[in-house]
């Protein structure tokens, strides 16, 4: 049984698939609480599905390009079952996963691009054929310097219509088709690590300058 979840966006993610389909899929009902939510969105998928932690045979994460705490939340989670578990843990580009929605719902038929949100009025953006191989990106920039006319997919499509006036296809990430994803090798597939694109928020203070 693979569990998949996903925390690069505000709303986290959950699903597992049985080596056949997804047999459930969750997403939390209210965003920005990732490290809240992860914990009790398994929980309650395992329960529904009849099983426990121990019935765990991989885990997948969305890598992101994501906000530097949610991806945190995510990825400690991920890699922690699969330590205690000793289960293989499966990272996947986020952009890549709705790419891969897009194109299997046949929501795209040519070159398009996948957008999310970077906050600071900014978005990450990576570019994919019509079968959804990833030509260029993830890149992180304003939403005027990276505009695209063509197909755009993704939560952060929506935030900016005068960039990309064309939204196709998912809106919003989807820990079922990340599940598919690794089930399938339908995108590249990495090690759990974070997809930043640019530094966290948060910094070291300096040192306080010597009084002479």
């Amino acid at each position: 049984m693979l569990l998949a979840l996903d925390t690069a966006t505000p709303l986290v993610t959950v699903a597992l698939h049985d080596g056949a389909d997804v047999v459930v899929e969750l997403t939390a009902e209210r965003p920005m609480k990732h490290a809240e939510q992860l914990a009790p969105l398994i929980e309650r998928a395992l329960r529904e599905t009849g099983l426990v932690r121990q019935d765990l045979t991989a885990v997948a994460v969305g890598v992101g390009p994501g906000p530097f705490t949610g991806l945190r939340v995510g990825l400690v989670t991920a890699r922690t079952l699969g330590f205690a578990l000793e289960v293989p843990v499966y990272g996947v580009c986020s952009l890549d996963v709705l790419a891969v929605e897009a194109v299997a719902t046949r929501a795209v038929d040519r070159d398009f691009v996948v957008v999310t949100d970077a906050r600071r009025k900014e978005v990450y953006l990576a570019a994919y054929d019509a079968e959804g191989v990833r030509l260029d990106g993830p890149v992180v920039g304003k939403p005027a310097d990276l505009a695209d006319d063509g197909p755009a997919v993704g939560p952060g499509v929506g935030l900016y219509p005068e960039a990309f006036p064309l939204q196709v296809g998912p809106t919003a990430p989807s820990a079922g088709w990340l599940a598919r994803t690794v089930a399938e090798e339908l995108a590249e597939l990495r090690d759990p690590e974070p997809l930043y694109l640019r530094r966290p928020d948060a910094a070291i203070p300096h040192a306080p300058k010597r009084v002479s």
